[in-house]
């Protein structure tokens, strides 16, 4: 007998997931791309067609009934399997052209990157790149990218993973900045000097008093969560900061300073699916980035011109 719910729809469970998942109605249709009324509308269809109510409001939030709550273990596994089917297809495809997902933390990508997908036109014209700038972890499984430039190792059985070479994270100031307040020749001569940091609290001073600059929390006069932020913080005089010299030294209104400091290591892990590593224009893209962030491996020095 066939018990399937007549007019099952796959579009309202992906819709009653999204829901379970971003735990609003605003949230869900935002992931994913739909107005709010056709997200509602979905799901009501839902329940009619299971004689079943799913949510209820409690105060301004939805809570799962018990029903809704037994359903989502089910759709999740319908999820996880639709998520496989996708990697699977897009591992097939044999073309050197079509759309590749990366993300990379900000200032890499918006610094780093561009000199390598110049590259990549010239090899793979047909190829689309899309740029997910981005200072998280993304959920590769979930297809949220395709590949990911990370400081730190995903570890998950279906992701392969390349070490690359460290980039270094050292102590920049302006030209401006150094102008305004003298040159420091020595880590105590920072003690009372404003500082850019980054919120959350990341125990930056922590690392700098480790290497014998003796600052405090106060001395960080601006917070910010976005590395690239933070450069043009630097930039502008604001302060003394940490960045990545792979970024700063290609400005040539930054200067490092007090570069006898040991630098703070940032290693690269380069991550994808390993299903898509068997994809034509994966493995290239994969491949012209493992080959730029290989030991060794020049970076484009091109200053992109100073402030004006």
């Amino acid at each position: 007998m066939n018990t399937r719910p007549p007019g099952f729809d796959w579009n309202q469970m992906r819709a009653f997931l999204a829901t379970v998942e971003a735990g609003s109605l605003s949230a869900a249709a935002k992931a994913l791309g739909l107005t709010q009324p056709t997200l509602s509308r979905q799901i009501a269809a839902l329940e009619g067609d299971l004689g079943l109510l799913l949510f209820e409001r409690v105060g301004r939030r939805l809570a799962l009934t018990d029903g809704g709550r037994r359903l989502a273990e089910h759709v999740r596994a319908m999820g996880a399997a639709a998520d496989r089917i996708a990697i699977t297809a897009s591992s097939q495809s044999q073309a050197l052209e079509g759309r590749v997902r990366i993300t990379a933390v900000d200032i890499l990508a918006a610094h780093v990157l561009p000199p390598i997908l110049q590259k990549l036109y010239t090899v793979a014209p047909g190829i689309e790149v899309e740029i997910i700038a981005s200072n998280s972890i993304d959920d590769l499984m979930r297809r949220e990218a395709d590949i990911a430039i990370r400081h730190v190792r995903p570890d998950h059985e279906d992701l392969i993973t390349r070490r690359c070479r460290d980039t270094e994270v050292g102590l920049y100031a302006a030209t401006s900045f150094i102008e305004k307040f003298g040159r420091p020749t020595q880590p105590s001569d920072l003690a009372e000097a404003p500082f850019v940091g980054f919120a959350p609290d990341d125990a930056v001073d922590q690392e700098l008093n480790k290497r014998g600059i003796p600052v405090t929390r106060g001395n960080f006069r601006w917070l910010c969560v976005s590395s690239l932020v933070g450069l043009e913080l630097i930039r502008r005089g604001l302060g003394v900061g940490l960045t990545f010299a792979d970024a700063a030294d290609q400005f040539p209104d930054l200067e490092r300073i007090l570069p006898q400091m040991e630098p703070l290591p940032a290693p690269v892990w380069l991550t994808v699916h390993r299903e898509l590593r068997t994809s034509p224009r994966m493995r290239i893209v994969f491949d012209l980035l493992a080959e730029a962030f290989a030991p060794g491996a020049e970076v484009n020095r091109e200053a992109p011109g100073s402030l004006g």
